[in-house]
């Protein structure tokens, strides 16, 4: 886990090392224990190293191969290296580091761009061959590792992080008013490749592109679940909880590779406490578990210590929990929004930047439950889609998830930052139109696992938890286990009121009071209820200078939502208020 920067000219001009430098205060946290840089006609690269797998300098960064004639930096973590490299070296590569940098340097020689394709882990990837000038960016499957990119004329920039490319010089910072419509729609979401800002843009998932120095470049996908069941391959559903299970513990058990201790966040939720059962099915002994909780506000509880307590006695883990005082809460809003990459507008992100806070002193790799609710149908909106018919799952999926329709849009924000047609709609129609993705329920699923999945709850992890120099390891976005999930029948998960072959397989193994608890969320309840200085700080934003020069929303509609702040409400629950507010509260302190 690392953070990287970089230029790549193509107009026949030396990289500019001075606006790759520019970047690294933007990257430092995310890779605390060392950097580097390299420069050489075409392209400087920089990189921020978190050391977890070959502790030695042989892992550093950028990692340059002068008998292969190749330079990568690289963010993540594959999974499988041990055993590529016994497959390399059986072909004749030597190796000089146990790393699994050098893997996919080494890899690539011999397969291409297509090793990506060998990969089992999280990654996002900038490799340079010195002779060609080729270079090759890629992103793991389901996005868990970012990649931002910024093209100027005769340069393409790149980041781990968006403040790092502003900081870099050149960008066209003006709001995009496609991605702001996306944002508005999908409580912050913003699919690949647009993000927020005009100029910058990200490599989607599941992508390798491959850049020519004369300006040429191609693109492909080479990942796609299918969502799709093949007649005769129906599966007895005692038989589906055991694969689920069967391909979890495999997850699990990859994400323990490190040459560092591994712990886990226990919310006290169903996903993350399976996590901690496999691993002491596995005989993993004393193992570290942290929780976090806040003080209760509007009548909502700020923490589930009831649950992540029971998961640590039963297991014998060695438990951490963190009680949050409000006093702590204002100064972390700031802080997370800092540390944002997009505005992010779900609460969790504070909960998550405080916990990575704590976590950090502790360790360096943490698992995590994040991406169960996406992948095992989870959530609220995805039962009233269980009987619709496929040519209506576009309208019934917008009426449980959308935020607000696109007649609604005008009611908020302002004229001159509307667009004409209903583009987050027409996103999810072409979509869901794919082929495959056989039901309703199916198509959503797909979309929500390509999609709303990386640009919220996996952003929002990479990014809270890099602010302190976290690695978190997300086994539910195992892509075998995903590739699994996605065949298995809908009415599976819909079960026991969502989830249910995931709770079936949990029975033996996770005790019956965190499976059949109600659902939880890592509540942050001074944000979902907006009062006292967390409201004037949200008022302060909306009322600043820099807010009524952009205009992004009609002055009315945020007198009314500061007049009765937690009277609006989106269909799954977010507050208007903060919606709005965050989104001006990142641009401001972007210094945008």
């Amino acid at each position: 886990m690392c953070g990287f920067g970089g230029e790549l000219r193509t107009d026949g001009e030396r990289a500019d090392a001075a606006a790759v430098a520019r970047m690294s205060p933007m990257l430092a946290d995310r890779g605390p224990d060392s950097s580097g840089e390299w420069a050489s006609g075409p392209m400087a690269m920089l990189h921020h190293r978190l050391e977890v797998i070959d502790l030695s300098p042989n892992g550093s960064q950028p990692m340059v191969d002068a008998e292969l004639g190749l330079s990568l930096v690289f963010n993540g973590c594959i999974y499988n290296h041990v055993q590529l490299r016994r497959e390399l070296e059986a072909s004749g590569y030597d190796f000089h580091s146990t790393s699994d940098t050098e893997v996919i340097l080494k890899a690539y020689h011999r397969w291409g761009p297509r090793c990506v394709e060998r990969f089992n882990g999280m990654f996002a990837f900038v490799l340079h061959e010195h002779r060609t000038g080729r270079t090759v960016m890629a992103r793991d499957r389901l996005g868990i590792k970012p990649l931002y990119l910024s093209e100027q004329p005769g340069k393409i920039r790149f980041a781990s992080t968006l403040p790092a490319l502003v900081a870099a010089g050149g960008v066209d910072t003006t709001v995009d008013p496609i991605a702001l419509h996306h944002y508005m729609s999908w409580h912050s979401v913003v699919p690949a490749p647009r993000t927020i800002l005009a100029g910058v843009r990200k490599l989607p998932p599941a992508t390798v592109r491959v850049l020519e120095l004369d300006g040429r470049r191609s693109e492909s996908v080479y990942w796609e679940p299918s969502f799709t069941r093949h007649e005769g391959a129906e599966l007895p559903d005692g038989e589906w909880q055991e694969q689920v299970l069967e391909a979890l513990r495999a997850a699990v058990k990859r994400r323990m590779v490190a040459d560092v201790p591994v712990g886990v966040l226990l919310s006290g939720g169903l996903d993350s406490s399976l996590i901690v059962a496999l691993l002491a099915e596995s005989g993993q002994k004393g193992l570290s578990t942290f929780s976090i909780g806040f003080e209760a506000a509007g009548g909502e509880a700020g923490h589930e210590f009831e649950y992540s307590d029971l998961v640590a006695r039963q297991f014998d883990t060695d438990h951490h929990r963190f009680a949050i005082r409000d006093t702590r809460l204002l100064p972390a809003v700031e802080s997370a929004v800092r540390a944002m990459s997009e505005p992010m507008v779900s609460h969790d992100c504070v909960a998550f930047y405080l916990l990575s806070q704590e976590v950090s002193q502790e360790m360096t790799v943490v698992q995590s439950g994040q991406g169960a609710d996406e992948v095992f149908a989870g959530y609220s909106w995805y039962p009233p889609l269980a009987h619709v018919d496929r040519a209506q799952a576009v309208d019934a999926y917008a009426r449980a998830f959308f935020d607000r329709s696109h007649a609604a849009m005008a009611d908020l924000v302002s004229p001159e930052w509307l667009v004409e047609e209903d583009v987050s709609r027409a996103f999810v129609e072409r979509h869901f139109g794919a082929p495959g993705a056989e039901t309703a329920l199916d198509a959503a699923l797909r979309l929500d696992t390509q999609i709303m999945l990386v640009d919220d709850p996996v952003k929002r992890v990479d990014n809270m938890t890099m602010a302190w120099g976290l690695e978190a390891r997300v086994p539910f976005l195992d892509h075998e286990l995903v590739e699994m999930a996605a065949r298995c029948p809908p009415r599976l998960k819909l079960a026991d009121g969502g989830k249910g072959v995931l709770k079936s397989a949990s029975r033996k193994l996770v005790p019956d009071a965190v499976i059949d608890r109600p659902k939880g969320y890592f509540p942050v309840p001074g944000i979902r209820h907006l009062g006292g200085r967390m409201l004037e700080l949200v008022g302060e934003v909306l009322q600043a200078p820099a807010a009524r020069e952009r205009r992004l929303f009609r002055s009315d509609a945020i007198d009314q939502l500061l007049a009765d702040p937690n009277a609006r409400r989106t269909p799954i629950g977010g507050n208007v208020l903060w919606q709005v507010g965050l989104l001006e509260m990142w641009l401001q302190r972007m210094g945008i």
